[in-house]
């Protein structure tokens, strides 16, 4: 009996200090899930508030719940609500950190909506605070692979973001050489600049948030042979998109939609100034789109945007595109007039 008991207290102290289940540590026969990722970028975000943080912890339950094991995440998960309130509130802000300032909109499910008041709570350690739904649903993002809706390494080591290629004009500027563009004409409204670059269509299509939830989305494509990727990698600043987790939402980028007759009239980014920019597609005519797209629409207010794919109606295409890393995507704001 002594010696059952003394063996019974060495596995709760190893399912203590692990966070693995106590039949595991107690049959001796715990593992682990790897890769880990690295979370130690964790630390230095503001819900952290100065506390150390467990990152292994924290990184051994998201590859548990990357590699689907229930046993582990269910024990690991117990283990960060009871006793690491400070990294499952940081878990949860570097999924929805960036949300707050949209607030409810394409990517808001009821965790994401109040999910600051909740972090608090679980930081404060009065109560539950909600926060077995607030890691559930922030797993949920971690388990694909990166934090959602931006990259939380990307976001906070070195990795830049991506810059739009040098102006080839700068070279002739640097070797001395005159570059007259149309702005030096000062031309004013006699030249439509938008027909002078590459033409894009746009097709209206829809998808779902990482949530679940219902998302508008446009899909660009080609309409002649200089519009393309290498286009729009000069012309903008979106990421490259492989289908997974959702871009980054760009205010500066505007899908204009006209509410008499339920049509989009143009994709636009807006400058610093408030006057558009860059003019990526306009519509050569009003066509007014399904009420229930429409009504989706409306109450998303963002869009996803993605292109180019050269062929939109051919299954397949849009995944194509983006296991070949030539798919850019943005999330942009919907203006309505």
């Amino acid at each position: 009996m002594v010696k059952n008991h003394g063996k019974k207290s060495r596995a709760k102290a190893k399912a203590r200090r692990t966070g693995a289940a106590h039949a595991s540590a107690a049959a001796g026969t715990l593992h682990t899930h790897t890769p880990l990722p690295d979370m130690a970028a964790l630390g230095k975000l503001p819900y952290a508030a100065g506390r150390e943080l467990d990152t292994e912890l924290a990184a051994r339950l998201v590859a548990a719940c990357r590699a689907g094991c229930k046993p582990c995440q269910a024990s690991l998960a117990e283990k960060l609500r009871t006793e690491q309130r400070p990294t499952l509130a940081a878990l949860a802000g570097a999924v929805y950190g960036e949300l707050a300032g949209i607030g409810p909109g394409a990517f808001a499910s009821s965790a994401s909506r109040s999910w600051a008041p909740l972090a608090r709570a679980v930081n404060a350690g009065e109560g539950d605070g909600g926060a077995s739904d607030l890691l559930e649903d922030a797993l949920d993002h971690w388990a694909m692979g990166t934090p959602l809706p931006a990259d939380l390494v990307d976001k906070l080591t070195s990795a830049p973001p991506r810059q739009r290629p040098a102006d080839p004009m700068d070279a002739f500027r640097k070797a001395g050489i005159k570059v007259v563009t149309l702005d030096d004409l000062d031309l004013g409204d006699d030249v439509d600049t938008y027909a002078l670059a590459p033409a894009y269509g746009v097709m209206p299509m829809q998808t779902s948030t990482p949530e679940g939830q219902a998302m508008p989305m446009l899909l660009l494509y080609p309409e002649e042979e200089s519009a393309g990727i290498e286009d729009l990698e000069a012309r903008t600043d979106w990421e490259h998109w492989g289908l997974h987790g959702m871009p980054d939402m760009d205010p500066h980028w505007r899908v204009r939609a006209r509410i008499s007759d339920r049509s989009l009239q143009g994709l636009v980014h807006v400058g610093r100034d408030g006057e558009d920019d860059i003019e990526l597609w306009r519509a050569a005519e009003s066509v007014s789109l399904p009420a229930d797209w429409w009504g989706l629409l409306d109450r998303v207010q963002h869009i996803l945007v993605v292109g180019p794919v050269t062929e939109p109606e051919a299954p397949g295409a849009m995944e194509a595109a983006g296991d070949a890393g030539e798919l850019l995507a943005v999330v942009a704001r919907v203006s309505f007039h």
